[in-house]
């Protein structure tokens, strides 16, 4: 897993090191974002999956198996489908995909942030998106950190 797909981002953040601590590095990557140009934070959000699938989806936001009523179920797939459509209606609005930091967030919060990220212009999302891979980078060096 790498943390980020923008491989000028990699290569001035490997410039940057040797790092003294976690806390160094993440703040050493998140100047190293701060320069990147909006090719580069496409580059960056091209290495995200595209949500699309509903197959896909529903593993990640399946229903459990506690929820044993028909109409939670029916009630979860609309979410997922409705989930799918948008982020297809936003690719097609701003030319690149809905980039959000999702850990812990459900399908039905995931939904509405991206409801509500429809309506702001093309520079605001690329804004909230460089914002959103910041915080996904810094998940994933802190994890890949751990692992050493």
């Amino acid at each position: 897993m790498g943390s980020c797909s923008c491989s000028r981002w990699a290569t001035k953040l490997s410039a940057e090191g040797p790092f003294s601590s976690i806390q160094h590095l993440i703040e050493k990557a998140t100047c190293c974002w701060s320069e990147m140009s909006e090719a580069d934070i496409l580059e960056a959000f091209s290495g995200h999956p595209k949500i699309g699938d509903v197959k896909d989806l529903e593993k990640k936001y399946g229903s459990s198996p506690m929820e044993e009523q028909s109409g939670v179920r029916l009630a979860k797939t609309r979410t997922l489908e409705r989930l799918k459509n948008k982020n297809e209606e936003y690719l097609e609005k701003f030319g690149f995909i809905f980039i959000v930091f999702a850990t812990g967030k459900s399908a039905e919060e995931m939904l509405g942030l991206l409801e509500s990220r429809l309506e702001n212009s093309r520079e605001m999302e690329l804004e909230n998106g460089a914002r959103e891979q910041s915080l996904i980078f810094t998940k994933r060096l802190r994890q890949l950190l751990e692992v050493l």
